[in-house]
């Protein structure tokens, strides 16, 4: 196959180039030279012409690439975390999966968070499948090791995933190459990676998914079906919310497939897909049915209506250099115009990304999955928008209609989106970028894929520019925390005694709706350590029975109060409500009491209901009842 003929660009759809799936277009062996032996010494090419031995050295220079372009965050596998409440998550999380399963126990509802109520996890970022490959790290480094270790790994893993869905499109290497970079190094997923494990993780089984996708349409059968469902179930069993953005690439490669085929091979591999994911996420989807049930989910729908119009993503920004520039000493140039109110993350393509996808789309013009991508990425941009246009900071609601006491435009497709049955808790509208940013990575890799047959020089200035705008390498904002506390946290390990540890400032945290103050990121990282149950929370949704339930221990409520003390309008607790809270303390059977930060109400309530203090270790106070 000559270079012409490799690169034709009027084939239509998702090539069948083969079953196998695996391009030969610049792969054939070459000669193998020989030495005076007259042995066959291995070249570069000879271990080129290996599929397994090809792949292994994709996939190591994708991870040390990810290493690279998130620097410093290897070095945390020295002792050290984000600063955040979502990563001390996290961490809390592998050290759960590890523990229960251990002990043979269930993974969906837990009494060492909320202590002594207990709260479910059936909609938590808890990550079990996740957890579970990781559990013999977890065991044998601790949970902060498991974390740090995917954290690291994830980049490479989403550039390789890509690489993989992109040689089933792409005529070359090189193309595919690119497109796997150009997604796994991405400054919107790497920013992910930091500070948000679950969404980053979740965004492996796009490429994922589509790959098994485009392989079941060219070959309907068992086998390819099977590996579909295992794909969507491992999904679910990572990040529910994910499980709608592959869902959504999944249904816009087979439907059009199944209406046009009319047979029933296909439409029998598809059952077989859908019913192995609904069998791999069984557990899951249980867990998440039992909570649903207890109708402790049930939020107010004026309160989703706020969140629908934060997170939209504003514009240039979506499309402007990434912020990675700041740091490189051209910060005049990163995005400004980006964010609405709220965006979790940089939802954002950059201009290297962008300039180069929609060369590619005008390159591969001809080819009608090019424009099918296109229309995606476009869509995809369009719904990240959110409920109303933002524009150089400033908010536009075309055609303003109230929903719920909150104005939306019912022009911008995402107002139309969450009210689709089951997608009304989907309310980061910017992360519907993460599910455009795959057409686009595969444009740019068609981009990449002309240049090195047209003008090969050229893709060495793409890599040059693309350099410039991958990675991303944490928020000075944000900070770090240590991984163990061993001075502050040693007494507690040491005891026994199985009782609930209080935290102040006291809450339960996560998403909508939410209770209590802020409490240290720390103190969920020190659970893991001492194994005590936690009074405090954070997970993705605090259940509404759950926030009931707390507040009828007079201890939590009285103490909430105590943290909202203002000298000018504070009302002192009377002595009734004193005694319930003393009484309260015995019935939760609190052990111990850090304070993080403090304010006079709060120490002289700690002092009323029967703590003293016990000792000071890195700048937090440690209480415990005087009656134990």
């Amino acid at each position: 196959m000559d270079r012409a003929a490799a690169h034709r660009t009027d084939t239509p759809g998702l090539e069948k180039r083969a079953h196998a799936g695996e391009a030969s277009v610049g792969d054939s062996p070459a000669d193998v030279p020989t030495g005076r032996t007259g042995r066959h010494l291995p070249t570069i090419r000879s271990v080129a012409a290996n599929p397994v031995a090809r792949h292994l050295a994709v996939a190591i220079c994708y991870l040390a690439a990810g290493v690279a372009v998130t620097w410093p965050r290897a070095t945390y596998l020295a002792g050290t975390l984000p600063s955040s409440r979502d990563s001390a998550s996290y961490v809390w999380g592998f050290w759960w999966v590890a523990r229960q399963v251990t002990h043979l126990a269930g993974l969906w509802s837990t009494g060492h968070m909320a202590a002594p109520v207990g709260i479910d996890l059936g909609f938590h970022t808890l990550m079990p499948l996740a957890g579970l490959l990781m559990t013999p790290v977890t065991l044998v480094f601790g949970p902060s090791v498991s974390y740090n270790l995917m954290v690291i790994a994830v980049p490479g893993l989403l550039c390789y995933a890509m690489y993989r869905a992109a040689r089933l499109w792409l005529p070359s290497q090189t193309g595919a190459i690119a497109a796997g970079a150009f997604f796994g190094l991405s400054a919107m997923l790497t920013e992910q990676d930091w500070y948000h494990l679950n969404i980053a993780a979740g965004a492996l089984f796009l490429p994922m998914a589509l790959e098994a996708s485009v392989r079941l349409r060219r070959c309907p059968g068992t086998r390819q079906a099977v590996i579909l469902g295992l794909v969507m179930g491992s999904a679910m069993l990572t990040d529910p919310e994910s499980v709608v953005l592959a869902s959504i690439l999944t249904a816009l490669v087979l439907l059009p497939w199944l209406v046009r085929q009319h047979s029933l091979l296909a439409l029998r591999a598809a059952a077989v897909a859908v019913a192995t994911g609904a069998l791999v996420a069984a557990p899951q989807i249980v867990a998440m049915v039992q909570e649903l049930a207890t109708g402790g989910l049930a939020i107010q729908p004026a309160l989703l209506a706020v969140t629908y119009q934060h997170y939209g993503v504003g514009l240039p920004g979506m499309f402007e250099p990434t912020p990675r520039l700041a740091g490189l000493g051209l910060g005049k140039l990163s995005a400004s115009f980006l964010r609405s109110k709220d965006n979790e993350g940089l939802p954002m393509f950059g201009v290297v990304l962008t300039a180069a996808a929609l060369c590619g789309l005008a390159v591969a013009w001809r080819r009608r999955s090019a424009r099918l991508l296109a229309l995606l990425w476009a869509g995809c941009a369009v719904l990240a928008l959110g409920t109303s246009l933002w524009i150089a900071g400033r908010q536009y609601v075309p055609f303003s209609r109230l929903w719920h006491g909150v104005p939306m435009s019912p022009v911008m497709p995402y107002t139309w989106f969450v009210r689709i049955p089951g997608l009304s808790s989907f309310r980061e509208a910017d992360r519907l970028a993460i599910l455009g940013l795959a057409p686009a990575a595969l444009l740019a890799g068609a981009a990449v894929d002309w240049l090195r047959f047209h003008a090969r020089p050229l893709i060495v200035v793409v890599l040059a520019l693309g350099v410039l705008e991958a990675g991303y390498s944490g928020s000075p904002r944000t900070g770090s925390m240590p991984t163990a506390m061993a001075t502050l946290d040693a007494p507690i390990a040491a005891d026994r005694s199985g009782s609930v540890v209080v935290d102040i400032p006291y809450g339960l945290r996560g998403g909508i709706p939410v209770y209590g103050s802020r409490f240290a990121a720390e103190a969920l990282v020190l659970a893991t350590a001492d194994g005590h149950p936690r009074a405090i929370a954070y997970t993705s949704r605090v259940p509404a029975n759950t926030i009931a339930a707390i507040r009828k221990h007079a201890f939590y409520s009285y103490l909430i109060h105590t943290q909202h003390y203002n000298a000018a309008h504070y009302i002192p607790l009377s002595a009734e409500q004193v005694a319930a809270a003393r009484q309260d303390v015995r019935h939760i059977d609190v052990g111990w009491v850090l304070v993080w930060h403090s304010n006079r109400a709060i120490l002289r309530f700690l002092a009323q209901t029967g703590f003293r203090f016990d000792y000071r270790a890195d700048d937090v106070l440690v209480y415990r009842p005087a009656f134990r």
